[in-house]
């Protein structure tokens, strides 16, 4: 079992007003505990004394688990908040490194445009054409701001936004570009864009067209806070008790959610670790948590960068009042928290302590009732001793505060299961609904590329002017294209025709021809800004595979309306498309990741079961009510014969990417984290209630074996044990045998018994061994045996009024030839004759 630190309980349990009350309870149990004991060495110490060694030594355990308890919730609602919060960092930080990944080569592959490089070298001179150009640029990769061209001394040649006019710059970041091979990358104020406290600008050198040396510098600015927003938005606590943040590598605020709680610029603790810890900043206590990105493509973002979550300890455990598993059916739910061990460790672990020592409380009232019964000395006027009276008292009492104890543990682990599966569907949630978003964020910038490269000139001038040196110019492009973007599997030009006339890869795709439906789809695209995204299917240019692939229309260099051929890209969609589910699942192993179509056909999976184009087996109306809306729906059910947390996301697009029905192909995130095998026979404990008739008659002891009520006289019974004491053997000799139990006699000595399975011998099928099963050691003259039963009971007091013939019949040979009437008749029990059992051993 797992005990969490209780110095750090003891920092985190008065922000924690239900774990608090449960802790004041457990005390007032403890405290009827000890008045139990008092009592009973005070009233009745000679009948009580075989008891209160087994009665200190179950306070004392109980003493231990209140203990462990309370550290175990507090553990529990610590961890869960840091991963709740882990979570919202982890992933916002991911999405802005796969965002800033593509800017690495869209600045490689601008700062190479041949109608730009000819003018920045001053061979043109149409400084409105190349505006033009940066403007289309910007209206396609609505990512940037702003877009600037300057010479080698630092004049500013033309801007794609003429609002914030600049017209030179002294930054020393142009001569670090001009002096680097490749992009640099720069997060400072810059007189680049004046008026802005900092600005994130992705910065390469140009090449003179005919002499291939540094002519000036392209400057890419990206809309930073744009983007920042858009992510708090979607990431952040929904609630906004938790503040999410950018961080620099000192651990600065870069950006805020809220900079009015905490302002960018100022140095806040970090918990890169995830370690449970109580960190203070500006005179308040927050639990926080800090994740740097693993990385995206080989690009590690800039240096440093973290995302981080803070909430005031003061507000982190407080209730939303949202129950998310008040619809769950109970069944459903019983089914799930059978299997709690795999979902909580820990609170698995103490519910069972707690239940062996509920079983131990109930195994010494049990015994103690049979030995008092078989002490018992009755009056002349038919009442019992005093002792005994005042033992049954005491027996009672401990009953009592034994249920309570009992009830209170079990309340306090259930209502934290709950929590725990409550937080799961809130990540689960959140999980899909990343997935979603990285793949529409992933095919906006495909549908960006095409549509930029069709306007390159070099391919527009190819296919105007078709020449053997002009396509292996097209190959060129292609092939540096393919360098810069690492995430196509292939790029190709094809002619009016839908021939293909260059490619990257293999070269097996030149002189193939496109479908005839994609070609005349493309022919049709209206403008520059038109593209057209073949259905998710095989591909003969993807080696067969499903694929996403992307076209847009080549124009006439001169005459724009004309459709001269057409680009397209096909997306390395297999490894990108499990690289973003691998991101969400995040190595759980109980968790599977779908992309799928709202009918359920699938685009890619972790499950290797499920391949593309295979039909989910799955709830369809949690997919219909994903694709009707846009939020995440998720909840607790079966799937493939396990419990599951499903949740479902609908992509509902990026910037302007799917702002347009019927142009991209609806899609759907779908996860699913088992938690074991559905149980048909979910294990119920009894839980049938006596009432008490009389305080005449002799005490039954009274028991379940084969899930039957039955009983024994208590003067029969030595005591109860459990079965686990039991040295297993072989059934030679009877077949009822199960093992043996050694009994301790008088000076320390030790009998071995025999121990038989009643249930076989009463009713002819075997007993189930379970956790609570007993050994009920019963005699007859000097003779003893242990029997295995179900369960313990209760002891009670029957008269012959209440017995009644067996009306199974079964002759002499009936084990439990007479019923007990209890409960007005509506109960009836089996009364096991020992006698004849015995003889049945015997013989």
């Amino acid at each position: 079992m797992t005990i969490y630190h209780e110095a750090n309980s003891g920092r985190f349990l008065p922000h924690m007003p239900d774990v608090a009350r449960c802790e004041l309870s457990l005390r007032e149990l403890n405290q009827m505990w000890r008045l139990i004991e008092s009592s009973a060495k005070m009233n009745c110490p000679a009948e009580a004394r075989l008891l209160l060694p087994a009665m200190v030594a179950t306070r004392t355990g109980f003493a231990h688990l209140e203990q462990a308890l309370v550290a175990n919730l507090v553990q529990e609602k610590v961890r869960h908040v840091l991963a709740d919060l882990g979570t919202q960092a982890r992933y916002a930080i991911d999405i802005l490194v796969r965002n800033l990944f593509e800017r690495t080569a869209d600045v490689g592959f601008l700062a190479t445009d041949v109608e730009l490089c000819r003018f920045v070298a001053g061979l043109d001179d149409d400084r409105e054409q190349a505006r033009q150009r940066l403007s289309d640029y910007r209206d396609k990769y609505t990512v940037y701001d702003e877009i600037l061209l300057l010479d080698l001394e630092g004049r500013v040649l033309v801007q794609a936004d003429p609002a914030t006019p600049v017209t030179y710059s002294r930054d020393p970041l142009l001569q670090a570009t001009l002096d680097a091979s490749g992009y640099l990358e720069t997060f400072r104020a810059t007189d680049l864009r004046p008026g802005k406290s900092r600005a994130l600008v992705y910065s390469h050198r140009m090449l003179h067209p005919e002499t291939g040396e540094p002519a000036g510098v392209l400057c890419l600015c990206f809309n930073f806070e744009q983007e920042m927003d858009a992510i708090f938005a979607a990431y952040r606590d929904p609630s906004h008790r938790a503040n999410m943040l950018l961080l620099d590598a000192h651990d600065r605020v870069i950006s805020s959610a809220d900079p009015l709680w905490i302002p960018a610029g100022v140095r806040v603790p970090t918990n890169a670790d995830g370690h449970p810890q109580l960190l203070m900043f500006g005179g308040r206590e927050y639990l926080v948590r800090t994740f740097c990105s693993a990385g995206y493509q080989g690009y590690p973002g800039p240096s440093g960068w973290k995302a981080q979550l803070m909430i005031p300890v003061d507000l982190a455990f407080r209730d939303h009042g949202v129950n998310s598993l008040a619809e769950v059916e109970p069944a459903l739910m019983q089914g799930l928290l059978s299997h709690a061990q795999a979902f909580s460790p820990s609170l698995h672990d103490l519910m069972s302590s707690v239940t062996k020592t509920t079983r131990t409380i109930e195994r010494i009232v049990w015994n103690g009732k049979v030995t008092s019964a078989a002490n018992d000395q009755v009056n002349a006027d038919g009442s019992h001793s005093g002792g005994i009276n005042k033992l049954n008292t005491v027996l009672d009492q401990i009953t009592e505060t034994g249920e309570r104890s009992d009830a209170l543990f079990s309340h306090s682990i259930q209502d934290l299961y709950q929590t725990v599966l409550a937080s799961s569907i809130s990540e689960a949630g959140l999980t899909s609904q990343l997935l979603v978003d990285m793949l529409d964020r992933n095919l906006y910038e495909r549908a960006n590329d095409c549509r930029w490269w069709a306007l390159s000139a070099q391919l527009r001038r190819g296919l105007a002017e078709p020449s053997a040196a002009q396509t292996a110019a097209i190959g060129e492009v292609l092939r540096y294209i393919n360098s810069l973007y690492t995430v196509y599997a292939r790029l190709f030009v094809y002619d009016r025709s839908g021939r293909i006339i260059a490619s990257t890869g293999d070269q097996d795709a030149v002189g193939s021809s496109i479908g005839s439906d994609t070609l005349s789809r493309v022919c049709a695209l209206r403008s520059e800004l038109d593209h057209y995204p073949e259905p998710f299917a095989p591909s003969a240019l993807y080696g067969g595979e499903h694929a996403y692939t992307y076209h847009a229309a080549i124009r006439h260099p001169e005459q724009s309306a004309t459709v001269i051929g057409g680009i397209g890209i096909v997306f390395d969609t297999k490894p990108e498309l499990l690289n973003m589910l691998h991101s969400g699942v995040a190595g759980r192993a109980n968790m599977r990741a779908y992309f799928v179509t709202p009918e359920g056909r699938v685009l890619s999976s972790t499950d290797a079961a499920c391949a593309p184009g295979d039909l989910l087996q799955f709830d369809t109306g949690l997919l219909a009510q994903a694709a009707e809306g846009a939020a995440s729906v998720a909840r607790i059910l079966q799937h493939d014969g396990q419990y599951v947390i499903a949740a479902c996301t609908r992509a509902a697009g990026y910037r302007e990417f799917r702002a347009v029905d019927g142009v991209e192909q609806p899609v759907i995130a779908v996860l699913l984290q088992a938690f074991g095998p559905v149980r048909h026979e979910l294990p119920q404990r009894a839980s049938v209630r006596i009432e008490r008739l009389r305080d005449t008659g002799p005490d039954f002891a009274i028991f379940y074996a084969g899930r039957t009520l039955m009983a024994l006289r208590a003067a029969q019974i030595q005591e109860a044990v459990p079965f686990a004491k039991v040295q297993r053997t072989t059934s030679a000799g009877h077949p009822a045998r199960l093992g043996m139990l050694d009994v301790p006699l008088a000076g320390g000595q030790k009998h071995f018994v025999w121990v038989f399975d009643l249930a076989l011998l009463a009713t002819g099928k075997p007993g189930t061994v379970t956790d609570n099963s007993q050994v009920m050691l019963v005699h007859q003259g000097a003779s003893t045996i242990g029997l295995l039963v179900d369960d313990l009971h209760s002891v009670q007091q029957f008269d012959t009024i209440d017995m009644t013939e067996s009306p199974l019949g079964g002759g002499d040979s009936a084990l439990a030839p007479r019923l007990i009437k209890a409960n007005q008749g509506n109960l009836l029990i089996q009364e096991i004759d020992i006698e004849r059992l015995f003889a049945r051993l015997r013989a």
